[in-house]
Parts: C-alpha cells; structure tokens; sequence
C-alpha cells in the first residue's frame, strides 16, 4: 500500500485531488457536480469539514480543506463514498445517456480492485499534500481557482461557477460556506 499521499497530520490543511476512475468525465453534466456541492455542504455542517478552495472540474476535484474534528482521512473517506453511492443512483435510476458506459468504468474499476464490491466511482488515492505555509496556501488556492481558465473554460476564475473563486471575489456562489483565507 503506497502511503506517498498520505494525510498523516489529520488536523492539518491538506491540499487533495480526488479523480474519478479512468479519468471518467462525470461532472460534464451538473447533476453530478450538485451532488459534489450537497455532500461538500453535509461534510461542513456535520463532519467539521472545512473547506478554504474548491474546484470540479470534469473528471476530478481539487480542494484545500482542514478537519475541526481532527479526522480529515475518515471525513474524506465518507465523503466519496456517500457521493460514489448516490452517482451510481442517479445512473441507474434516471435516463443518463451514457449510463452503461459509466457502469461498466465503474464495474470494471472495482473488478481490479478487491476494495470493492460493484462499483468504484474513485480512485482510492487522495493525492494530499500537507500545506504547510502562507505561500504553499496562496499558492495552492490560485492553482485551484485557474484551473478552469487553464482548461479554456471560463476567461477569469470568478466565471467558473463550480470553483471557490466566486467567493474569493465576493460574489454569490454556490457553496457559500467556503473559509476565505485571504
């Protein structure tokens, strides 16, 4: 078991990619990203997340986040899977046009890996950094914010909705309970 990434200081702020299996494109549709912002909101209000930057891009997150509660591993852990439980719902349950592609991603994902029973909607690794310095943090948080303007989604970072630029600039966004930092 690789512990490169691993969240060792469960009351630091850690700099997390969480990628879907395959590099799939499930947050092409909003559905999917909504689901990302409810369970985000949850984890806030219930679990001690907090949460300083966010982006969904197509087929990952980055977040720069922090536990009150000191259980930063458990919290994202139950994080991804109450989201991979409720994206293999909404697949199975509505009329996703790609749904049998999506399925067999995740069928086949979780086939190469004993961790799982059915589906694996995420890879198992969180790719975390310990951030360590108010440079390292502002660093983390433009990297986050120009993502989308790096993909050529948006000309400046406040247009992505779906990214805590919005409310860096001060603007309504739609997970208004992101910690400013700076």
């Amino acid at each position: 078991m690789s512990t490169a990434y691993k969240i060792d200081e469960q009351d630091g702020v850690y700099y997390l990619t969480l990628q879907i299996v395959n590099w799939a494109d499930l947050f092409t549709r909003q559905v999917y990203r909504d689901i990302v912002i409810d369970n985000l909101r949850y984890c806030i209000a219930n679990k001690g997340l907090i949460v300083y930057a966010y982006v969904i891009m197509s087929n990952h997150i980055h977040l720069l986040v922090q536990s009150s509660t000191t259980q930063l591993s458990n919290t994202i852990r139950d994080f991804k899977s109450y989201s991979s439980k409720k994206f293999i719902e909404y697949i199975q349950q509505n009329n996703e046009s790609r749904s049998e592609w999506l399925l067999s991603v995740f069928k086949q994902a979780a086939y190469n890996n004993k961790r799982n029973s059915n589906y694996q909607v995420w890879t198992h690794e969180n790719h975390s950094v310990h951030v360590y310095s108010n440079k390292f943090i502002t660093q983390k948080i433009d990297y986050i914010h120009n993502n989308p303007v790096k993909a050529n989604l948006v000309r400046q970072p406040e247009d992505y909705i779906y990214s805590s630029a919005c409310n860096y600039a001060g603007e309504t966004a739609v997970l208004p309970e992101v910690a400013v930092l700076i």
